[in-house]
């Protein structure tokens, strides 16, 4: 009876030994973020680089009445979403994520340079560069991209699209659903800027996500289908409200 027991304990100590090889070899070879975590990390208005404290001339439009209640504020950020971002920001990225991914570096410091050069005013500007370096130290600090690609990053020195892209691009997700992430994450901001500046309750701003939620697949598709000839973004009126809001007597945002 003795002998028995023993060897049933022998038995149950092989398979005991075994199983948990098994399970550090699955734990071992699986990935520590899936792509979509990666993307919804990536899109979230937590992401400490200082997303929250523009409103891209929202704010200059309150001001000067152009905005005044949910309904002008939302046709506002989809305007901008289309005319501005999928034409300009987006449309970048589109570019850039391929060119991080091939490690294209003419191509990634041209459509740096765009960046840029499209930048109309003082704020938009510092509001590029400003993000740029942040989205940099903190793929810097969480070792996410090889020595190589930050060097790359920050010789450019980056600006907030061409950061970005490299944070994307190392999600390896499609590139479709990349740009959603990016735009929705933009949304969200400009979103969050009129809760506070107009104001606007939570629930219009739901309201305003819905209706924005609805507008991002079509604005990535032009951004991923734009040739470069026709990549801008020409706004003259918001560069005029960025300028005013330079000098505003009272404001909350940075831009």
């Amino acid at each position: 009876m003795i002998t028995t027991m023993h060897n049933e304990q022998d038995v149950g100590a092989v398979s005991d030994r075994d199983q948990p090889s098994t399970q550090t070899s699955r734990s071992e070879t699986a990935p520590t973020t899936t792509s979509l975590l990666q993307l919804i990390w990536l899109a979230s208005p937590a992401l400490p680089i200082g997303g929250f404290s523009y409103s891209e001339g929202l704010e200059s439009a309150i001001e000067q009445g152009l905005v005044h209640h949910e309904a002008s504020a939302s046709d506002w950020v989809v305007d901008q979403l289309h005319l501005t971002q999928a034409r300009g920001d987006l449309a970048v990225l589109a570019q850039a994520i391929p060119a991080w991914q091939s490690g294209d570096a003419p191509r990634l410091q041209a459509l740096n340079d765009w960046v840029m050069a499209t930048r109309e005013t003082a704020e938009m500007r510092l509001q590029t560069e400003q993000m740029g370096r942040s989205l940099l130290d903190w793929l810097r600090n969480l070792q996410q991209a090889s020595q190589d690609q930050l060097q790359c990053c920050a010789q450019l020195p980056p600006t907030y699209p061409l950061a970005m892209a490299l944070a994307l691009s190392l999600a390896q997700a499609p590139l479709d659903q990349a740009l959603q992430a990016c735009a929705f994450g933009w949304c969200e901001n400009m979103t969050q800027a009129a809760l506070k500046a107009v104001p606007l309750g939570q629930s219009a701003g739901q309201r305003m996500l819905a209706r924005l939620a609805c507008e991002i697949p079509a604005a990535v598709a032009t951004a991923i289908h734009l040739p470069d000839e026709d990549r801008q973004a020409f706004s003259p009126m918001l560069a005029i409200l960025s300028a005013r809001h330079e000098t505003q007597y009272s404001r909350i945002f940075r831009s």
